[in-house]
């Protein structure tokens, strides 16, 4: 088990649940949250998994750890504290959120407390007063809110503007508006039924830019397809390259992991995980799933037959090995530095 933000009594309780607590605080919530943000709940923390951020924290030279790992792009929630959820749509009742936390936390007694499914809980009922929102709503970003304390600190995650980023327009969609237009599928027009291969299907990219849609044939991989989204975003991610459209991509052959994407709605209409692609997800440490079609993909081994809507995260590496090579070291008691440092920690 590891500690890194011991700072509080807040803290000190967070750092003592290890990565099973919190997989078992996310299940346990799951059914309380919100259709809405349910898959999206679950792919956030795929996105910034505690066993990466630990083993950083433990390492002796975090950025040699990163290049050895291959990570790419924005990796630390501590840099984007306001905007890592902005994908959940309990995302607009962030100030709020961020309020209720900061005061359960200023307010955590010496061995006071639930367990971590009954805190969150707790924090998002406050906020959800608060938003005079249902607790549904708030209750994925909450969970969020508090990995973020995890993993970035007490003291960042109060030092954050706490901004909202999206516009008025889309504050006035309800849940059932963003439900309804991820299961909506393209018209194929009059004779659609006589069309196969020539079917064509949007990939919403970011539901919060109504300009992040880009078009793909039936059966067509989405990295294949995301060039026709043809802005130059090498400018916006360093990742991506100048022809290849908003998801970073470099293999094309589930090699590389670059192209990992989460899935908020029509898992069900992209093709199975084959072997190779599985493979690639768990040494990647992304996703460690026997489901057909899961939550986190491979865009460029996911082939579409309906439209999709999909989320890039920030950054991407190959780290699984990694972790599950150190996490057999401290199982053994053969830790090393790691293990010495991860003593020191909890001291």
């Amino acid at each position: 088990m590891t500690t890194t933000n011991v700072g509080t009594e807040f803290e000190r309780f967070l750092g003592a649940q290890d990565e099973g607590a919190w997989g078992r605080a996310v299940a346990e919530l799951l059914p309380s949250i919100h259709e809405v943000d349910r898959n999206a709940t679950q792919i956030w923390f795929a996105f910034y998994p505690l066993a990466l951020a630990d083993a950083l924290a433990r390492a002796d030279d975090a950025d040699a750890l990163a290049r050895k790992l291959l990570l790419q792009g924005n990796y630390r929630l501590r840099d984007q504290i306001d905007s890592s959820h902005k994908f959940l749509y309990g995302h607009r009742h962030w100030p709020e959120i961020k309020r209720s936390v900061a005061a359960r936390a200023d307010s955590f007694a010496p061995g006071g407390g639930g367990n971590l499914t009954s805190e969150i809980r707790a924090a998002a009922a406050d906020a959800a007063s608060t938003a005079k929102v249902d607790a549904s709503l708030v209750l994925g970003v909450t969970a969020a809110a508090f990995m973020t304390v995890r993993q970035a600190g007490l003291a960042a995650f109060k030092s954050s503007p706490g901004e909202v980023r999206l516009d008025r327009k889309l504050l006035r969609r309800s849940p059932e508006d963003v439900l309804r237009e991820r299961a909506r599928d393209d018209s194929q027009g009059p004779f659609g039924f006589l069309r196969t291969t020539d079917k064509q299907w949007t990939v919403t990219w970011d539901e919060s830019d109504p300009t992040a849609r880009f078009k793909m044939m039936s059966r067509q991989e989405i990295a294949s397809a995301a060039p026709n989204d043809r802005r130059d975003w090498s400018q916006v991610d360093p990742r991506c390259t100048v022809d290849e459209g908003p998801i970073p991509v470099q293999c094309r052959s589930a090699s590389c992991g670059t192209c990992w994407v989460g899935v908020l709605g029509g898992a069900e209409k992209l093709s199975p995980v084959h072997e190779r692609e599985r493979k690639v997800l768990r040494l990647s440490g992304y996703a460690d799933s026997d489901e057909p079609r899961p939550l986190v993909r491979l865009s460029c081994q996911a082939q579409g037959e309906g439209a999709v809507s999909i989320v890039i995260p920030p950054w991407n590496g190959v780290f699984g090995k990694h972790l599950l090579e150190e996490r057999r070291r401290q199982e053994s008691g053969e830790g090393g530095d790691d293990t010495a440092a991860t003593a020191q920690q909890q001291q």
